[in-house]
């Protein structure tokens, strides 16, 4: 029986004990093999990573269903819930973000790759980070003022 999401572990260790490494799963849903001079690796069972993909699968299609449903209300005032940050956008902009989301995340479990999610979220939240500093909200929003100047024509290797 699991009871931690996941703990740290050297990669070295897997490599020099991999069975007692392995069994660490026992305790624990995934390992995170830390290593030096690259990214960490998760280690994990394969019958979790089927179970997590099916939660996903079910989370997006469950969203998609609201969302086409007009279920909007109930999205909008749970949705902070979720992603705090949320309560920084535009009514507008949340509407287009439950769309994006719905259909983003249908993708992604189709293809059972859930880094579209994470980048589109990421991408939201850059945006309401945007509309919670006034000022730079104002400084990218303002119309340039006069003249940019010429733009230089592309290099001629780069239309090829």
């Amino acid at each position: 029986m699991t009871t931690a999401p996941y703990e740290d572990v050297p990669f070295s260790e897997l490599l020099h004990h991999p069975a007692a490494t392995a069994r660490r799963l026992d305790a624990v849903r995934a390992l995170r093999l830390r290593r030096r001079d690259a990214g960490d690796l998760a280690l994990m069972r394969a019958d979790q990573l089927e179970r997590d993909a099916s939660v996903v699968d079910f989370t997006a299609r469950l969203l998609a269903g609201l969302v086409r449903t007009d279920n909007l209300a109930t999205l909008r005032t749970l949705l902070p819930d979720a992603l705090p940050w949320s309560v920084f956008l535009p009514d507008e902009d949340v509407q287009t973000m439950l769309a994006e989301l719905a259909e983003t995340a249908r993708g992604a479990a189709a293809l059972e790759n859930l880094t579209p999610i994470a980048l589109l979220l990421t991408q939201w939240r850059h945006t309401a980070e945007i509309h919670a500093d006034p000022e730079l909200h104002a400084t990218l929003t303002r119309e340039p003022e006069g003249d940019l100047g010429p733009v230089p024509a592309p290099a001629s290797d780069a239309l090829a």
